[in-house]
């Protein structure tokens, strides 16, 4: 199929490009590595492609006690930061695991999130640190947390002709990432599971949040309930594993059944639960 390629210059020209009323639509393009082969493929159908690379999105900055993520900044340039590691170690286990390394310097951030795929590595540590989406449009701004960004599998509420500017991830927030695949490399996990600790909630400090269900990366707010303390007993930490196995809908497909992930998902989950506290333990010895 033909289609047009852009290369706007601002973002002005990129909404005209990108018009909502547009038939059939101009989609964005960023690192390409999930569109490219759908559009080859015949599953899209673009009038145009409009690509994002000369827009100024492929940005990193600190800024007080968050993270902002470019919507275009590439996966490798991100792993490669050292406040990644430094402040949020759970979500760089996980940008280490997707694809393969020249796969990481084409895919993007933004484009993961917009995906919304139900096995995405990079959806529940992002859930789990609580993160939020910085959306622009010809009509403005608006900001959404993740959380309310997803819908299900594959389906977001991002509108015609909105890009993710900047994502937020509030840090420092010690975490981990756990994860299981067929293969170890260049396959998506069948369940992967990530826990993060937070200090403003009262009744429970801890974050939890698994990809691999029937719908879309969620958070597991019934496991975390069951965790009242930073550093929780084994009981704890079983009560927690139990609400998440008997309240969770897991895939059924051919990676695995259902059942052998609801095993992983407890195992992960231990795991998970583990390295995070030995990491805020680490955290809080460098602070002090």
């Amino acid at each position: 199929m033909a289609y047009a390629l852009h290369f706007p210059r601002s973002f002005e020209e990129a909404f005209r490009l990108l018009d909502p009323q547009g038939q059939p639509p101009a989609l964005p393009l960023a690192g390409g590595t999930d569109l490219l082969p759908a559009v080859e493929a015949g599953r899209w159908h673009p009038g145009a492609l409009v690509s994002l690379s000369r827009l100024p999105l492929a940005t990193f900055e600190r800024a007080g006690d968050e993270v902002l993520i470019g919507g275009t900044l590439p996966l490798r340039r991100l792993e490669r930061e050292p406040a990644i590691g430094e402040l949020l170690p759970g979500f760089a286990e996980a940008l280490r695991e997707v694809g393969s390394v020249p796969l990481r310097h084409r895919a993007t951030l933004g484009g993961n999130v917009v995906r919304a795929s139900p096995a995405s590595d990079l959806l529940p540590p992002l859930l789990a640190l609580e993160a939020s989406l910085d959306l622009r449009s010809q009509h403005g701004r608006r900001r959404v947390a993740l959380v309310d960004f997803l819908r299900g599998s594959w389906e977001t509420t991002l509108q015609r002709g909105e890009l993710v500017e900047r994502i937020r991830v509030p840090v420092p927030r010690p975490g981990s990432y756990r994860w299981q695949r067929v293969r170890p490399a260049n396959d998506i996990s069948q369940v992967g599971v990530a826990t993060a600790l937070v200090t403003s909630d009262a009744r429970s400090p801890w974050r939890i949040a698994a990809g691999g269900m029937e719908s879309h990366p969620q958070r597991l707010s019934g496991a975390e309930a069951a965790l009242p303390q930073e550093d929780p007993s084994p009981g704890e930490i079983e009560e927690a594993v139990h609400r998440a196995r008997e309240g969770t809908r897991l895939k059924d497909d051919r990676r695995a059944g259902e059942e052998y992930r609801r095993h992983l998902l407890g195992v992960l989950l231990r795991r998970s639960i583990t390295s995070t506290v030995e990491r805020a333990r680490s955290m809080k010895g460098r602070r002090t």
